[in-house]
């Protein structure tokens, strides 16, 4: 199993396309909202995991995922920042 394939396992579940559907937005007017969306099924997945039958793959996808959100929002904060100034 390679890395990539342990952070998407093969069961398809809605938070993979919405988090999918925030990392390769291109209109800026509606990043942030793609984000607010994403996190949301990542965290109501993350909730059904833990109670719930434990998939450790999957959990490990919606953790990678959910760093990988927040990392984006920083990048796109810092980057708003920087050209206000």
């Amino acid at each position: 199993m390679t890395a990539h394939s342990a952070s998407f396992p093969a069961p398809h579940h809605a938070w993979r396309d919405l988090y999918l559907q925030a990392l390769f937005e291109t209109d800026k007017s509606k990043i942030c909202v793609r984000i607010s969306e994403a996190e949301r099924a990542l965290l109501s997945r993350e909730h059904e995991l833990f109670a719930g039958i434990p998939d450790p793959a999957e959990r490990e996808g919606v953790n990678t995922a959910l760093h990988a959100l927040s990392a984006l929002r920083t990048c796109l904060s810092t980057s708003s920042r920087a050209r206000a100034a």
